[in-house]
């Protein structure tokens, strides 16, 4: 397969055909006639297929030109369009806000229209990490973390309640009973989320039993894949309770007993010191504190 022609060869191509000359494309692009002129002869011997018909005045596509003009066309479109979306103007204004895939999906996803609704001059870009660790290159204006607060940011603002509870697919629910039977009960089947596996731990000592008595069972990176494998009788899990709230309204899980952990870690709203400099982030994160607590 032959390697693509240079891209100032195209440009030239595409111009020369826009206007039926090498003079008008030669002004629009910075050129001289015969640089222009050059380029298409070279373009033509790459490809092996003259591109033009040479008139008195001008030059008309023929049809080996009028074949790749739209390919070509669409090609730079889609280049312009893509440099303009990822490097122009409004990707430098917009409010870069970066959260846990579970946080983002069931908790910020359902209640951001009511932002936009009433800022819709205020652009947004969600992006989201299950670890709050961003490369140098990344800029974040504010990071919506789960933790224990102890940030040296300031501005950090939690969001959410430090309280998880045991949840079990409806079908395949334990009988209710004392919270360390229920949870003895249920221990072989936990479905243990990276980065929360002690919560298993704490309950098993709060309630009497050996932390080692709740197994490896399933390991998964996120909630959200916890309370799918939940809900479909994979196992039980300690989740946040404000994540599990829109399946347990849904009914895809439910609760089997009153085994409720405060433990310290909840979802926080961090404004980074690149977002303090930005009035747009200073609104979104008061607008978040305002949403998840007023």
């Amino acid at each position: 397969m032959k390697s693509l022609p240079p891209l100032a060869w195209l440009r030239s191509f595409e111009a020369a055909a826009r206007h039926g000359g090498f003079a008008a494309a030669a002004e629009e692009l910075g050129l001289t006639p015969a640089a222009v002129s050059q380029q298409i002869r070279a373009l033509e011997a790459r490809l092996g297929f003259p591109l033009f018909r040479r008139l008195p005045r001008g030059v008309a596509l023929n049809e080996m030109g009028q074949a790749y003009l739209p390919s070509v066309r669409r090609a730079f479109e889609e280049l312009s369009t893509a440099t303009a979306g990822l490097f122009g103007p409004g990707r430098a204004e917009m409010v870069v806000v970066r959260a846990p895939p579970s946080f983002a999906a069931l908790r910020l996803a359902p209640v951001l229209g009511r932002f936009r609704e009433a800022r819709p001059d205020v652009p947004l870009r969600l992006s989201t990490s299950i670890w709050a660790e961003a490369s140098d290159e990344d800029r974040v204006d504010i990071d919506i973390r789960y933790g224990d607060g102890r940030w040296a940011a300031p501005g950090s603002h939690r969001l959410t309640e430090p309280v998880s509870c045991l949840v079990a697919a409806p079908g395949g629910a334990p009988a209710p009973g004392e919270p360390a039977a229920l949870l003895k009960a249920v221990a072989p089947r936990a479905i243990h989320v990276a980065g929360c596996e002690s919560l298993w731990h704490l309950a098993a000592r709060r309630f009497g039993l050996d932390p080692g008595s709740t197994g490896t069972g399933l390991g998964v990176d996120s909630s959200l894949v916890a309370l799918e494998m939940v809900a479909a009788g994979l196992g039980v899990a300690l989740i946040a309770r404000d994540l599990a709230q829109p399946y347990l309204e849904a009914g895809r899980v439910v609760c089997p007993g009153p085994i409720e952990i405060a433990h310290d870690e909840a979802h926080y709203a961090v404004l980074t010191e690149a977002g303090r400099t930005r009035p747009e982030a200073c609104l979104f994160r008061d607008w978040l504190v305002a949403e998840f607590t007023g």
